[in-house]
């Protein structure tokens, strides 16, 4: 693979910095998978036009993965459609908001179920934003505060869990960074020492937690949810959801509304099938551990057994409970998978995005600044910051994690960094990447699930982050790269967010009176 230098940075810089100044992520990934056709193809502009279609484009598609996670995420499109068709988002709205009588209530159970629904993050995605936006809507909670909650429990729960859909691929990359390094050792055992030390996961989790428990924002999220709270308003003039209106303005039937436990039965049958296909195809039956068999499980091809099963549930207990007729159910279907059309092209163009940043290096070009005399203390910080970094411009945890893994392991033995910290720093690392790239399928996922304008999710999403960034370095992996220990590190780091969370923030109800809307930049 020839290896393209600083060159290797634009087609990923470039998409980032259109889509921040357009807002049009569709156009702005197009043209940066153009751009690294170009380069690839010697500036021709007729062939790098041709290969972004037949070389990145149609070979994301044709993926087996990739194409799972297509019609997993249309499919659950529809199967909100049939529920939302038949009342049953509305039912499901009135019950919980029976419950969640307040805006930290509210936000609560939208934390709450991001950690419940730990096994996936696309699940996760999709299952928590579809389900809480007509809630969370109704207590005028921005758009922009769902896409960020959804989002920051997601990848960071699925990274950290013994048991979900990461396990067989962080397993098996430490597996086979152990052996390069000639350690014999338990590789899932030492994913389970690294938890600890995955400090932004963590710190991302419990931030989001004290934000929603203290009911204090600040920077461009107070603005959105300033201006929810003040005019109803859940998205800015002039936003463009992710998901189309096909979904989110789906009213139900005249009269009778699908119960809010009839509402949530697709939902459930599509994590148990999730839970259940994990297992058997990972081979349960044969008698592989759980943690084994969710680890070797195609949780592609498992999605999709549960996202058809949810939308089969969801039609059935429509039309043979009376609620719509036949016609109506297919209707609110495709009408619930035509809304996920948009977010369909958007992660085909992300990952062929990524795949234009591995045929030009540019993960290895990254990786190679960063090579030279290092003091063993800073190993853990420096591989967090470039994996953050890879992942931040290439839009995939994963693929962060298969490129750093090889080097950042042997880095760490050869000059006697300690091992666990910079595992986890490879790990975590790539979840704040995914967690702030516009470029980030999980990303794109949460704001299609909420509803949200894909960009402003990001632009409210990302002080956050970098708060939650800050304090894995500073109380995290600066500390632990001098042997101090995680359990007194992350309740260090827990309460330095609380005290900057208490004076930075403001709760948007309390300063209500003095709040000029024209004073504040709308997201």
């Amino acid at each position: 693979m020839d290896h393209y230098g600083i060159l290797s940075l634009v087609p990923p810089i470039l998409a980032i910095l259109l889509a921040w100044w357009t807002k049009e992520v569709l156009l702005s990934l197009f043209v940066g998978v153009f751009s690294g056709a170009l380069i690839l193809n010697g500036y021709n502009p007729i062939a790098g036009f041709y290969r972004t279609l037949d070389s990145f484009m149609l070979p994301s598609l044709a993926d087996e993965w990739n194409a799972g996670i297509i019609i997993f995420t249309i499919t659950m499109g529809g199967m909100i459609g049939i529920i939302s068709k038949a009342g049953g988002a509305k039912s499901i709205g009135e019950a919980i908001a029976s419950k969640a009588k307040t805006v930290r209530k509210t936000q609560f159970a939208v934390w709450f179920l991001g950690i419940g629904i730990f096994f996936d993050d696309y699940s996760n995605t999709l299952i928590v934003g579809n389900t809480m936006r007509p809630i969370t809507d109704k207590m005028k909670i921005s758009r922009e505060k769902l896409a960020y909650l959804t989002d920051t429990t997601a990848a960071a729960m699925a990274s950290i869990t013994p048991i979900s859909t990461w396990i067989a691929y962080e397993v098996g990359l430490i597996n086979d960074a152990l052996q390069n390094i000639g350690m014999e050792t338990s590789a899932y055992t030492m994913f389970v020492r690294t938890i600890p030390f995955r400090f932004y996961s963590i710190f991302a989790l419990i931030l989001a937690l004290i934000i929603v428990l203290t009911r204090n924002d600040y920077g461009t999220m107070f603005d959105a949810e300033t201006r929810a709270r003040k005019t109803g308003k859940v998205l800015r003039d002039g936003a463009t959801p992710m998901a189309a209106k096909e979904l989110t303005d789906m009213d139900g039937p005249e009269g009778k509304n699908m119960s809010w436990g009839a509402a949530l039965t697709p939902i459930a049958v599509t994590v148990l099938v999730t839970l259940l296909g994990l297992w058997y195809d990972g081979g349960g039956m044969a008698g592989e551990t759980i943690q084994d068999a969710f680890g070797n499980a195609n949780s592609s091809k498992v999605l999709i057994w549960a996202a058809f099963s949810g939308s089969l549930t969801a039609g059935i207990l429509a039309s043979i409970g009376g609620i719509i007729p036949i016609k109506d159910t297919v209707e609110g279907w495709v009408d619930g998978a035509k809304s996920m059309i948009v977010a369909s092209f958007i992660l085909i163009l992300a990952w062929s995005i990524g795949s234009v940043t591995t045929e030009l290096g540019t993960a290895d070009f990254v990786v190679g600044i960063a090579e030279g005399n290092i003091p063993a203390f800073i190993i853990p910080t420096i591989v967090f910051i470039i994996g953050a970094f890879i992942a931040f411009t290439t839009g995939s945890s994963w693929g962060t994690v298969a490129i750093l893994m090889p080097l950042a392991v042997p880095l760490a033995h050869s000059i006697g960094a300690p091992l666990l910290p910079s595992i986890a720093a490879v790990l975590t690392g790539g979840v704040w990447g995914d967690h702030c790239s516009p470029i980030s399928d999980t990303t794109i996922m949460s704001s299609t699930a909420a509803g949200a304008d894909h960009m402003d999710h990001v632009k409210t999403q990302i002080p956050y982050a970098f708060v939650g960034a800050i304090t894995a370095i500073i109380f995290g992996f600066i500390p632990a790269g001098f042997g101090f220990p995680a359990y007194l590190s992350l309740p260090l780091g827990i309460i330095a967010m609380y005290i900057f969370i208490k004076y930075i923030g403001r709760t948007v109800e309390e300063h209500m009176e003095d709040i000029d809307l024209d004073d504040i930049t709308m997201t």
